[in-house]
């Protein structure tokens, strides 16, 4: 068998390093294309909702660029209208349904984080009857839909007096938050070095002790992970929020839905509320995108 020298081994042909680098551009092109794509629905409707309803009602969010100028991108200011926002921040309906959004939103992903973790670690380190029978429950209840619970427990809620309630709203997700939250954080906290609880332990840390300084700092990027994943479930949400929320005063999402159903007297609000309500979503997962992808990587494979 011929041998081919160290010399020739370490080399490239100038075609292998052009392959390499033209497929490395061309990897890049096609992901800037998709990330365009997947955002011109929200570059669609931050301009929809800067336009006037009377524009809206004739023409497309795009017409609002003038094709025609000097400059294929030139913005045709007699479009873009701040009243529409000004009518939103009016619309004491919207703004409210934003307040009880947040208070829903906020309380549900706390319990589903502290909870979980709690739960995660209990798994992972201690040793319990039964201990792995029940995390394959755990593991079983991913698979159990939303849709089939919704009406036992709705007649729950309702014989305990927290259907139609923020309270009940919230028990509803952190309860199907709760099977995720778990598998994800017992996976990552079971990666975590023996050696290292055990040093901990001999220098006298308790469980608690060992829980608080020890693994949830380890445990930093899959606890962020899942705070981001429950806070974008429990935001956009609307089938849980039209059933088991207050009719009178909705998360947005419910109330955006009731402006569609007089869509045509209520554009100049409805386009701006959807904005916001998307705005914040993105911001937080842009915001922590890498955390979300290493705890989410890092946990979900052992």
């Amino acid at each position: 068998m011929t041998t081919v020298p160290e010399s020739v081994r370490g080399k490239r042909s100038t075609g292998s390093r052009l392959a390499s680098v033209t497929g490395h551009w061309a990897v890049r092109f096609a992901l800037i294309v998709i990330a365009l794509f997947w955002l011109t629905p929200t570059a669609g409707l931050l301009v929809s909702s800067l336009r006037d309803p009377a524009d809206i009602s004739i023409s497309g969010w795009w017409k609002v660029f003038d094709f025609n100028g000097s400059f294929p991108w030139i913005i045709d200011r007699e479009q873009i209208t701040w009243s529409n926002y000004d009518a939103l921040f009016q619309n004491d309906q919207v703004m409210d349904s934003l307040l009880t959004t947040v208070l829903i939103t906020v309380p549900a992903t706390a319990l589903v984080v502290v909870i979980g973790a709690l739960a995660g670690y209990a798994f992972a380190w201690m040793d319990f009857p039964g201990r792995d029978w029940w995390f394959m429950v755990v593991v079983g209840l991913l698979v159990v839909p939303v849709q089939v619970a919704l009406i036992p427990v709705a007649k729950l809620f309702g014989w305990l007096g927290i259907f139609e309630t923020t309270t009940g709203v919230i028990l509803f997700h952190a309860a199907f938050g709760l099977p995720f939250a778990v598998f994800l954080l017992r996976n990552f906290f079971a990666e975590i070095p023996r050696e290292l609880l055990e040093a901990a332990r001999l220098d006298g840390a308790g469980e608690l002790r060992l829980f608080t300084r020890v693994v949830m700092p380890l445990g930093g990027p899959a606890i962020a992970s899942l705070g981001i994943f429950q806070f974008l479930w429990v935001w956009n949400d609307m089938l849980v929020a039209l059933i088991f929320a207050d009719s009178t005063n909705p998360p947005v999402t419910v109330a955006l839905q009731q402006q569609v159903r007089q869509f045509g007297n209520n554009i100049d609000v409805l386009a701006p509320g959807a904005f916001i309500s998307m705005l914040v979503p993105l911001a937080v997962f842009f915001a922590f995108q890498k955390q979300f992808v290493s705890g989410v990587m890092a946990g979900a494979v052992k």
